[in-house]
């Protein structure tokens, strides 16, 4: 399945610190004054994670009506597309062989158990020995397994819906034979909809079960179908590097039918973060710094950084809100050197170009 993440930051402005002068940075201005760069007052900004994906649409319960017995249909008892609940009766088989089968089993029980009965009442004057009477009782219990199954042969003459749902195209008449592989009609219980879709290994961390999630499809343009995640898969497919979720979405007007494609869009509020530039980050090692202007000074500051963005990142700890940091320029300072801030226009952040996986 192809999936498409992205992130949208709601807020997305990034306030420039400056004072008067060039619109550009430029090296040193006099021998030994202080450099000249570009900053930005990094802010606390409400952030969305987003994943689009294609899923498929399939029934919340769906089976083939088949018998467990070859016979010939004798009564039908549904129409093409009815609504039924369980245990209806839908299918009645010709069963006169096993009704004669189910009368045999139960005279030999009778006649088994009367015998038990009256042997039991000599056993205590020793009339009979203990051996024979456990005999007798065995032959008891063989007939009722007897009656047993020829009762469940007979029940299987009469084919009833397993759960509530609708039933599809007939498949046979009356007087059909059929036998254990034939297919009598189906059923589909699309009260609700599983809606089944894969998402990349990278992005399993923005999804949870209870998530909502928003499906479109192309025969219904103008309507989003809602919905939350049921489950996450156990396992990734080791081809596509993915994951399988299932959603549930309520389809009470059965508009949605099984084997529709829908554009599953999944939205998850990760609450304010600190975005900064990415040009501002310094790697150093396995480190990564900023420099921060602090009395017209650059303070290196280790930082921690989390989620990446097009051209920008996430700093999850190092800086607090209202800091400004060097964006430009970075490359000539070093912690403690004296820094001018150029003047520069407020810079909207653009981040709607999205990341693609399968």
């Amino acid at each position: 399945m192809h999936a498409v993440y992205r992130s949208i930051i709601l807020v997305a402005s990034l306030t420039l610190a400056g004072c008067d002068g060039d619109k550009s940075p430029q090296s040193r201005g006099n021998w030994g004054g202080p450099v000249k760069v570009v900053a930005a007052r990094v802010e606390m900004q409400p952030m969305i994670d987003e994943i689009e994906a294609l899923g498929t649409a399939g029934a919340n319960e769906s089976i083939e009506i088949q018998p467990r017995v070859s016979s010939i249909i004798e009564r039908i008892h549904f129409e093409e597309g009815q609504l039924v609940n369980k245990g209806d009766l839908l299918i009645e088989l010709e069963n006169n062989e096993i009704v004669a089968g189910l009368a045999v089993a139960r005279a030999a029980l009778s006649e088994s158990r009367s015998l038990y009965d009256r042997s039991k009442s000599l056993a205590d004057t020793q009339a009979i020995s203990v051996s024979s009477l456990e005999q007798l009782l065995a032959q008891v219990k063989v007939h009722e397994a007897q009656v047993q199954a020829a009762q469940a042969r007979l029940d299987n003459t009469r084919i009833r819906a397993p759960f509530s749902g609708r039933v599809g195209l007939r498949r046979v008449s009356p007087g059909s034979f059929v036998n254990t592989s034939t297919v009598i009609t189906t059923l589909d219980d699309i009260g609700k909809i599983k809606l089944d879709f894969s998402v990349p290994e990278t992005f399993m961390t923005v999804l949870s079960a209870g998530m909502a999630i928003n499906a479109q499809s192309l025969v219904y343009p103008d309507r989003t179908f809602t919905g939350v995640v049921q489950s996450i898969d156990t396992r990734l497919d080791p081809v596509s590097r993915s994951i399988r979720v299932r959603a549930i979405v309520p389809n009470a007007d059965a508009a949605l039918k099984p084997g529709m494609f829908l554009t599953v869009d999944l939205q998850r509020d990760r609450g304010e973060v600190l975005l900064a530039p990415e040009q501002a980050i310094v790697p150093e090692g396995s480190r990564q710094y900023v420099y921060v202007l602090v009395g017209g000074v650059a303070e290196k500051r280790a930082v921690t950084l989390g989620q990446r963005i097009p051209g920008f990142v996430v700093i999850d700890s190092g800086l607090i809100s209202g800091e400004a940091i060097i964006t430009e320029g970075t490359h000539k300072v070093s912690d403690g050197t004296p820094v001018e801030v150029l003047e520069q226009d407020s810079v909207a952040v653009d981040i709607g170009t999205p990341a693609a996986g399968s």
